[in-house]
């Protein structure tokens, strides 16, 4: 049986490219293809992928002979994949994490992430734009600005709507259906962010079940990559691609024993019917009526599921007024060890000449200026200060062990539930737990535009647990996605 690639592809899960190319009817280069012209027609508007592999239709070819000659290597054999900017790939594309400085720059090794991705099968597509160092350069810069890709723009209104986060080009190009999925990296709200703002699933991982390995890092101590996908059984399969045990990265050597290569037998829906999920009101107090409205009516739709919900769980840490010491200290020493370690044919090789740089080409690289850059250069780049050590022990405290985890403990809980991309993701990654946002769909008001407000987007729903609780989390995802379907494509994309 023929497939019209053009219209089958669009909203095409993993699940259904493996089952066509098993059955001979479609092969991983007729995919790839289809998603470079895919990307060459609509990505001028969006300018969410930064740059196409040269060597991913080559690529495609050699993994359907193998397909043919020994079999598939699993369930990412021949889907093409495209990772964030600041994901290291030993080949010809760049690394730059959006900066002018780094846009000639071409890592001399994978990352840990981009080398298990090749080991599972998958066609590395292309570089996602992304916010310049991930947001992490400005404090007026907008989520999804790099002064080496432009602009990222939200699939779903075009100029119109907030993309979030700073993995936005891998969020609005897993949307428009310019890939099968993307790999995002978070230190706080970087691929939840965006995936609310984009109706896609993202996952933000434990610290310590991904490898950072040849990542450009903000902070060790919040710094993971995850999943973007369009499906929580997508999300859950290229999950089970990333993780694993790397010794250059020692978080993930005793985070091994809670990973999974396979996270697809957690894809139950019918769990959610003993699921035991807080709600934290507190923390709805800002949203206006019609987010608020989306949050009430995914809460409703748990308990129609047969779902638990305590309303209201408080949070010992609600009062908590926090900082971003630890992500200011982090910054320039773990910014320093990667760029020192550069080719020496790259002209920046710490944060000092990254500042230099800009400087010296302002008219083109500081176009919000680098604020944040300058407050890091301040540090002494060795974390001994008194400040930043106060500051990690509290956020691991505050928002872990006596923050989410009490909260969990006291009532016997599954999952905290957030709406979107909140202070609840900011817990999370100031403790190091995992998040799953699934789309919660559409507000009609609210949206965060660049001239006000917008009338309509998507929004996501999420839900956040303990550590390593990946398993638990996908299946309460997984419920709720199979009895809602709030996912729907964008129109000008389809």
């Amino acid at each position: 049986m023929a497939i019209d690639l053009d219209k089958w592809i669009i909203e095409a899960d993993i699940r259904s490219m493996q089952s066509a190319m098993e059955a001979g009817v479609l092969s991983s280069e007729q995919l790839t293809k289809t998603y470079i012209e895919r990307i060459r027609a609509y990505d001028k508007e969006l300018r969410s992928v930064m740059e196409i592999n040269p060597d991913a239709v080559a690529i495609a070819k050699a993994l359907d002979i193998e397909r043919l000659e020994r079999g598939s290597r699993g369930r990412m054999h021949g889907i093409p994949i495209l990772l964030k900017d600041n994901i290291d790939t030993h080949d010809k594309m760049h690394t730059s994490a959006g900066s002018l400085a780094l846009a000639d720059s071409v890592a001399s090794r994978d990352s840990f992430v981009a080398a298990q991705l090749r080991k599972a099968g998958a066609v590395l597509l292309g570089k996602a734009n992304m916010t310049e160092w991930a947001n992490f350069m400005s404090g007026t810069m907008w989520a999804g600005y790099s002064s080496r890709g432009g602009q990222v723009l939200n699939p779903y209104g075009p100029g119109e709507l907030f993309i979030g986060g700073s993995s936005s080009g891998s969020a609005a190009a897993t949307a428009a259906n310019l890939a099968a999925a993307a790999v995002g990296t978070e230190t706080s709200g970087s691929i939840i962010g965006p995936a609310c703002q984009t109706s896609l699933v993202g996952i933000k991982p434990t610290i310590g079940l991904v490898s950072r390995t040849g990542i450009i890092p903000i902070t060790n101590s919040q710094d993971t990559a995850g999943p973007m996908a369009r499906s929580v059984a997508d999300a859950a399969i290229l999950l089970g691609a990333l993780t694993g045990a790397d010794e250059h990265d020692p978080v993930t050597v005793p985070g091994a024993q809670y990973a999974y290569q396979d996270y697809t037998p957690f894809l139950d829906a019918e769990f959610i019917k003993q699921a035991r999920i807080g709600v934290p009101r507190f923390y709805y107090g800002h949203l206006d009526a019609d987010r608020l409205a989306v949050i009430e009516a995914a809460i409703t739709m748990l308990k129609d599921a047969g779902a638990s919900i305590i309303d209201s769980v408080e949070l010992a840490c609600e009062q908590t007024k926090w900082d971003g010491d630890v992500m200011r200290y982090e910054f320039k020493k773990y910014v320093n060890d990667y760029l020192g370690a550069l080719d020496e044919s790259v002209p920046i090789h710490s944060l000092a000449e990254l500042i230099a740089y800009n400087e010296a080409h302002a008219e083109v690289a500081l176009k919000y200026g680098q604020g944040t850059l300058l407050w890091a250069e301040e540090t002494s780049g060795t974390l001994t200060e008194q400040e930043y050590l106060d500051s990690k022990a509290r956020n691991q405290e505050l928002a872990g062990r006596l923050g989410i985890d009490l909260a969990l403990e006291q009532h016997g809980l599954d999952a905290l539930l957030f709406f979107g991309c909140d202070e609840g993701d900011d817990l999370a990654a100031r403790a190091g737990y995992p998040v799953i946002t699934v789309p919660g769909g559409f507000a009609d008001n609210g949206i965060i535009a660049p001239g006000g407000y917008s009338t309509k987007g998507p929004q996501g729903i999420t839900f956040i647990g303990p550590a390593f609780s990946e398993p638990t989390l996908i299946k309460i995802a997984y419920g709720f996605e199979q009895a809602t379907r709030h996912r729907a494509a964008p129109e000008a994309f389809s």
